[in-house]
């Protein structure tokens, strides 16, 4: 008997999904790795400055460094539309813990969630629409 063509039988969705999430984790973990570059190349300068000085400055590092590249705002913007659901969950007086709190979750939920989906969907879609139980 003829059997019909499963509907995503190159497995596209899976592909998709898989695709979605390695941009989607890409972009928060760099975003995470410009922040850290640039607290700690700020604080080193500061520790400097505090040395030559000899009397204790303010706060050396600022977030609202507007110093940056096209491309930087762009990776950051995205990397702060993906972890803003995650921001209202933890909340603390340390940047530090507010951003690794928020990688943590993005990763968990783009990286094995949206895995986990794609991975689902090629054994769906190779079925033909049923899940096989084996």
């Amino acid at each position: 008997m003829l059997k019909p063509d499963p509907a995503d039988g190159g497995g596209v969705l899976h592909r998709g999904l898989v695709l979605c999430s390695y941009v989607c984790c890409a972009l928060v973990i760099a975003s995470f790795a410009m922040f850290a570059r640039d607290q700690l190349s700020g604080a080193s300068k500061h520790q400097v400055a505090q040395i030559t000085s000899g009397a204790t400055a303010g706060q050396g590092v600022t977030s609202a460094d507007a110093h940056h590249g096209a491309v930087r705002r762009f990776i950051d913007d995205s990397a702060s539309a993906l972890t803003s659901p995650f921001r209202s969950i933890f909340q603390s007086s340390s940047e530090w813990a507010d951003r690794i709190f928020a990688l943590v979750c993005s990763i968990l939920v783009y990286g094995l969630g949206l895995g986990y989906l794609g991975r689902y969907a090629r054994g769906v879609s190779s079925s033909g629409g049923v899940a096989v139980r084996e």
